[in-house]
């Protein structure tokens, strides 16, 4: 029964019932800048919710070159942005309060494991990272193919590989393709999914199926978004990953707003 739960949740509410809304560039520009409005309202707090981005990426590069593991130091930091949408829960819930003119506090951030979609959202997460280490061992498949076992001895040797050979190139090339894949994927079925559990406890089904039919319903926009997250996450990866104190929370704000955009609110 509990493993029910977790897929369909509790509130009965049929998927077909769950109103998708078609909406424009317009509106995904409006999600980004109430995005920004929700982190300017309180950027001390956003900071230090934001920090859990760089600080938990530069452990990934840290424990990648340590490990002698350069071949995946890339992947690892565009992997990171599989499961961004689950850590920012915590951003979810804060602009949930905001618009609905309430104060939060740090506890009412914790307050989310006594959720009743918590299992689901936890389940959803589980997921993400499953994808996110199919996704690794592909990249390393992907390298070996290329590369063999050949460990490269320094970060100038490994870009030197990369850039100036034609099997570097070319794992390049294959390890883009691929990895756009995983990132459409990962988009199409998630791009509000974690919004919409933390406001309903719907199941991790409703919501994936939800997101989906969101996606189909505006697939420029939702493509919008992807552009817009993918370029925000390289923007504040180039100082260090510190920028991305500031731009992981503006882009978990916005995608509790393009929610709200794309997702009616009533149950017909």
């Amino acid at each position: 029964m509990a493993t029910f739960h977790v897929w369909a949740g509790s509130t009965g509410v049929e998927r077909s019932r769950v109103v998708i809304r078609e909406i424009g560039i317009a509106d995904v520009l409006a999600a980004l800048k109430a995005g920004a409005e929700d982190f300017r309202a309180s950027p001390s707090h956003y900071l230090f919710l934001g920090l859990i981005y760089p600080v938990a990426g530069a452990l990934l590069m840290a424990w990648a070159s340590g490990a002698n593991l350069l071949p995946l130091l890339f992947p690892l930091l565009s992997g990171f942005a599989l499961v961004g949408p689950f850590a920012a829960l915590g951003l979810y819930e804060i602009s949930r309060r905001r618009e609905q003119g309430l104060s939060w506090t740090f506890e009412d951030i914790v307050a989310i494991r006594r959720s009743p979609a918590l299992p689901s959202i936890l389940a959803l997460g589980v997921l993400l990272t499953m994808v996110l280490v199919v996704w690794l061992l592909t990249a390393q498949q992907i390298y070996a193919s290329y590369f063999g076992e050949v460990i490269p001895t320094s970060f100038a040797n490994f870009i030197s590989g990369v850039l100036e050979t034609s099997h570097g190139r070319a794992m390049t090339f294959w390890g883009i393709l691929v990895g756009f894949f995983f990132a459409v994927a990962v988009l199409a079925s998630t791009v509000i999914a974690f919004p919409m559990l933390l406001d309903r406890d719907c199941g991790v089904a409703t919501a994936v199926e939800t997101s989906i039919r969101a996606t189909l319903a505006n697939p420029l926009p939702v493509a919008l978004w992807g552009a817009i997250v993918a370029g925000l996450l390289v923007v504040g990866s180039i100082p260090l990953l510190v920028g991305l104190a500031i731009t992981m929370p503006i882009l978990g704000h916005g995608t509790w707003h393009l929610y709200r955009a794309m997702v009616a609110s009533d149950r017909r």
